[in-house]
């Protein structure tokens, strides 16, 4: 098979080239601004040409820098921008690929408590939520045109390489880490491997709209923080809000932080998808060994 991968230099983006490469597939790199550029709506469709599928990933990302309104345009037209320009260019090219799948993000759901929540529920109505309902809406043209669209809704990926894990683990190394919050608040997760395993399995699985891309267990904040602590070998604590308010805004830092989201991976377990990671402990020994 041959892929096409916006956003491949990202977290994600490296490792699932790397499997994909590994599988015995073929992997080309759409780059910024030598391939495409959304902003100016030019892209070389040569690129595309003969290609089977496209996986796009490309986007600010949400907890880059503090949510001023400049920061929360700028999340919002790179994904709109880019996704849309993507599924337009697919869906007029003679010869391209008839497979997308199109990052997206479980923020979608907004705040759901203790409610367990599966990609038949509708948007949530905060701003990441927002994001992500516009940023699906982008792939339209690509759905009209006949082409399998995959909504992949990622929960928190865990990689000691990068994003969320990567930033925690100075902290917790020395012993500053811990809950935050009432630590109640539920964690959807999914280990790198699973990620980019699930991506790969898309690409060969006749499944198009909504996929949750979370692991089967998802954790309240507190066992997390317990857990990455036990991984660690290392005490936790509750972390006053007032350090990652100061550090990131009110607004982004109680986003990340204090939502509860409880997601199921429906889609992935009703078709028989395997997890390498199904529990929070056996991902982290993996991922910090």
């Amino acid at each position: 098979m041959y892929v096409v991968i916006t956003g491949a230099s990202g977290l994600i983006g490296r490792a699932l080239t790397e499997r994909l490469v590994t599988s015995g597939h073929t992997v080309s790199a759409l780059s910024r601004p030598a391939d495409w550029d959304p902003s100016a709506r030019t892209i070389d469709t040569a690129k595309l040409v003969g290609a089977d599928a496209v996986v796009h990933l490309a986007g600010v990302g949400i907890a880059d820098a503090r949510w001023t309104d400049a920061q929360k345009r700028a999340i919002r037209e790179s994904r709109t921008e880019g996704t849309s320009l993507i599924a337009e260019t697919l869906a007029g090219l003679e010869g391209g690929p008839k497979v997308l799948i199109s990052a997206s993000a479980i923020g979608w759901y907004g705040e759901t408590g203790d409610r367990t929540v599966d990609e038949s529920e509708p948007a949530g109505t905060d701003f990441v939520a927002s994001i992500a309902s516009d940023w699906e809406a982008s792939t339209q043209p690509a759905v009209a045109a006949g082409i399998r669209v995959v909504l992949a809704r990622s929960g928190v990926v865990l990689s000691a390489q990068g994003g969320a894990l990567a930033k925690q683990l100075p902290f917790f190394k020395f012993g500053l880490g811990g809950k935050s919050g009432s630590g109640r608040q539920w964690l959807s997760w999914i280990s790198i491997d699973d990620e980019v395993g699930a991506l790969e399995w898309l690409l060969e699985h006749d499944i198009a709209g909504p996929v949750n891309l979370v692991a089967p267990e998802p954790v309240r904040n507190a066992d997390f923080a317990t857990a990455l602590g036990h991984a660690l070998h290392r005490a936790t604590f509750m972390i006053p809000m007032i350090g990652p308010r100061a550090l990131y805004g009110r607004e982004l830092a109680d986003s990340l932080l204090l939502t509860s989201t409880r997601v199921e991976p429906k889609v992935l377990t009703d078709h028989g998808f395997t997890f390498a990671h199904p529990t929070l402990d056996g991902a982290l020994s993996d991922l910090l060994r």
